[in-house]
C-alpha cells in the first residue's frame, strides 16, 4: 500500500482562487519529486462536533474555510526521499510574495500515515 501525508488547515474564503493557484503550483513540485497524487479539498460540509472538530483543530476564524489535503506516495521511503528533494528545490525555498498571506501555516495540523485499508469500488 501507498503512504499518505495528511493536512488540515484554514484558508480565508476570499483567498479561494489564490489558494487554488498556489496549490496547483505546489502539486506540480510534489509530483516532480515522486508523489503519486496531491489532493486539495475545500470545506463544504464540515460539521461542529461535541468534543472536537476540524474547525477547533485549526482555530478557524470568521470568514475562513477548513481545508483537508493529502499527498499519496508510493511508500514511506519514497516520501522521505521526496521531502529531502523538496527541501532543496528552489521552487519551494522561497514563498512568492503574492502567496505569503493566503493562509496561516502555524495553524495547520499534519502527519504521515500508513494505510490499513484501501478498498476501491
Amino acid at each position: 500500500m501507498n503512504y499518505v501525508d495528511g493536512f488540515v488547515f484554514a484558508v480565508p474564503a476570499a483567498n479561494k482562487e489564490r489558494f487554488r493557484a498556489m496549490a496547483q503550483r505546489i502539486a506540480e513540485v510534489f509530483t516532480d519529486h515522486g508523489a503519486l497524487r496531491v489532493v486539495e479539498n475545500w470545506g463544504d460540509d464540515v460539521p461542529t462536533g461535541e468534543q472536537t472538530w476540524f474547525a477547533r483543530a485549526v482555530d478557524l476564524q470568521q470568514g475562513e474555510i477548513v481545508c483537508f489535503s493529502w499527498i499519496e506516495w508510493p511508500s514511506r521511503a519514497a516520501r522521505d526521499k521526496g521531502n529531502q528533494a523538496l527541501a532543496a528545490d528552489p521552487r519551494m525555498r522561497t514563498i512568492p510574495e503574492d502567496e505569503k498571506d493566503i493562509m496561516d501555516p502555524k495553524r495547520m495540523i499534519f502527519g504521515g500515515f500508513a494505510p490499513l485499508v484501501d478498498r476501491r469500488g
